[in-house]
């Protein structure tokens, strides 16, 4: 039977450099909670080291925690890899890792990177440069994340910076995108006009949350069969009924 899932797709924890300190797997799923969500992403930069955490902290909530990742291409463009187990979101990391910079973390505050369990505890910190870019172009992120077996989404592409829009001017015709995210800046209708040069592309709209107040600040409901990315999949194809629906902010 088909229902509707509300889902905020972009979610970072304390691994990203950028993201606050508060942003511990509990206090993710609980704000989300009551934010009225069905199923969060968690999306850390280059890096899913925190995602087995916040899955397991999810065990005895109604709440599904896709695993995520948000990489930096070579050409300074963020895409959203989204899986449903930890194994498929480790693989797509021991690619990523191989392919960020080399002996430039010293240069950071690593402390600004926690690692954490499910419990919230600092387990330790990478010391990785995660806010960098990869060597991977656009569309071997693309193609690495088909073949693990997950969905690939531009990351809002609205924005000026490390969007595949404002980094390259246009999405690819042979880049075989899942959907394209929109930020909170830009309501979906006026993307959809803005954007319509660039593909008919699905399109979602996710918080990108940095804090905890900006978790579901914009969402996106799903009608699907169950909270998977494979029906996900589905819904951006309009397949077996199901569809995307935007959700105005909560």
């Amino acid at each position: 039977m088909l229902r509707t899932f509300r889902a905020d797709l972009h979610i970072h924890t304390c691994l990203s450099p950028c993201a606050d300190i508060d942003m511990s797997p509990s206090a993710i799923l609980e704000t989300a909670e009551q934010k009225g969500l069905d199923i969060i992403a968690i999306c850390d930069h280059n890096s899913a080291e925190n995602v087995a955490a916040a899955v397991r902290a999810a065990s005895d909530r109604e709440l599904t925690v896709l695993c995520g990742m948000e990489i930096a291409s070579q050409e300074e463009a963020h895409i959203i890899a989204l899986f449903d187990t930890p194994a498929e979101i480790l693989e797509l990391q021991r690619t990523v890792y191989a392919h960020l910079p080399k002996g430039m973390a010293v240069e950071m505050n690593v402390d600004d990177q926690i690692v954490v369990n499910e419990f919230d505890e600092v387990e330790g910190f990478n010391t990785k440069l995660l806010i960098g870019a990869t060597d991977l172009s656009v569309h071997d992120i693309v193609d690495i994340v088909h073949n693990i077996g997950g969905l690939a989404i531009a990351s809002h592409i609205d924005r000026e910076m490390f969007s595949i829009v404002g980094q390259l001017g246009f999405i690819p015709e042979d880049l075989p995108l899942d959907a394209v995210e929109i930020s909170a800046n830009t309501p979906l209708e006026e993307a959809r006009e803005s954007f319509a040069m660039h593909g008919n592309f699905p399109m979602i709209t996710s918080s990108d949350a940095h804090f905890l107040n900006d978790i579901g600040k914009v969402n996106t409901d799903f009608f699907m069969a169950e909270p998977t990315t494979e029906e996900m999949k589905k819904a951006f194809l309009n397949v077996d009924g199901s569809s995307v629906i935007y959700s105005e902010p909560v």
